[in-house]
């Protein structure tokens, strides 16, 4: 449950065997990390984010291609910029060789690039990596861009990169990481940094739910919503919430993690976005009060939504599963 936020988007699951690279960085005789370092330098904020739509990476792909064409040939960084978004996008429609080769073609112009354009080609890079299930190769991309984004003070990409590493690590290791990246939003002054907060908050309880420390899991989630609550859109509150009544269940707050996850299902159900995560925690909360005929229909509505995510069908069948036999009980 730690993509629920978009964590690092993400943490999907396993796919396909992609298009191995690492021998395209080591032939060149110049790579990224070989070159003149450039003298440390403030970000160039581009504005990118008005062009993303994580939901929806199909048609944020589009946009960037049409903002690409429609550059100027000498502006270099912004269309090697706009390259890796387009990456990103491609990675995250699970097309990563395609991302790959977008990849490569940043990859080129790397040697007349600027300090951001090199940490946002390692971050992308290893994004496309983790997400096609080859942590062991999004690792070490993720540290190069965590040191050169320390080395030329790129604030908002060094949060970022501890981010992507502490997804990327294993369990032990991924705390100190987001530590790290939390640290670093939290003492910015720069509000795209102080962006991270959110995020960071959200994984850190979902890293401790996984290891079943509920308490601290509970009280990172409750940072978490706190601050989606003023800075979050509508999903971003609801998934908030949600989190923070799946902790209190597991703490054994049964009836009051039902009155949260009851006024998020009212709430998504106003927006017309059904969410098979939150119609499983009712479920499960009505069963613990021992309310089974209450229960059924919705683990039978929680089954019919998560059993058409192949993801979750594949990594948890057992799950899955037992929201089939408790919404067939008799």
């Amino acid at each position: 449950m730690s993509v629920i936020l978009l964590r690092g988007t993400c943490k999907c699951p396993v796919f396909v065997v992609l298009l191995c690279v690492v021998l395209f960085w080591s032939a060149s005789p110049r790579t990224s990390a070989q070159q003149a370092s450039p003298e440390p330098s403030a970000e160039v904020v581009r504005d990118f984010d008005s062009l993303w739509d994580f939901t929806r990476p199909a048609e944020s792909e589009q946009r960037f291609r049409r903002a690409f064409h429609g550059a100027t040939t000498r502006d270099t960084d912004y269309r090697l910029e706009l390259l890796t978004q387009i990456a990103r996008a491609q990675g995250l429609q699970g097309q990563f060789a395609a991302a790959h080769r977008t990849l490569d073609t940043v990859h080129l112009g790397l040697g007349r690039s600027g300090a951001q354009t090199r940490v946002r080609y390692w971050l992308e890079r290893g994004r496309v990596f983790n997400s096609s299930d080859h942590a062991d190769q999004a690792l070490p991309l993720f540290l190069q861009a965590w040191q050169l984004a320390r080395a030329w003070r790129l604030i908002y990409y060094a949060a970022d990169a501890a981010h992507m590493l502490g997804i990327a690590e294993t369990p032990e290791r991924a705390l100190v990481w987001d530590h790290r990246a939390l640290d670093i939003a939290e003492s910015s002054k720069d509000p795209r940094a102080q962006r991270w907060i959110g995020p960071l908050c959200n994984n850190m309880g979902w890293t401790y739910y996984d290891r079943k420390e509920y308490m601290p899991a509970l009280l990172y989630l409750r940072r978490a919503r706190d601050y989606y609550e003023t800075h979050g859109t509508a999903v971003q509150i609801r998934l908030a919430r949600y989190s923070v009544g799946k902790a209190l269940r597991s703490l054994g707050h049964i009836q009051q993690a039902l009155t949260i996850q009851k006024a998020v299902e009212k709430r998504m159900e106003a927006a017309h976005e059904p969410n098979g995560y939150v119609y499983e925690e009712i479920a499960e909360c009505l069963l613990a009060l021992k309310r089974p005929d209450e229960a059924r229909p919705y683990f039978a509505q929680a089954y019919d939504l998560l059993s058409r995510d192949m993801d979750l069908v594949r990594s948890e069948p057992k799950r899955v599963q037992r929201l089939k036999t408790q919404a067939e009980q008799q």
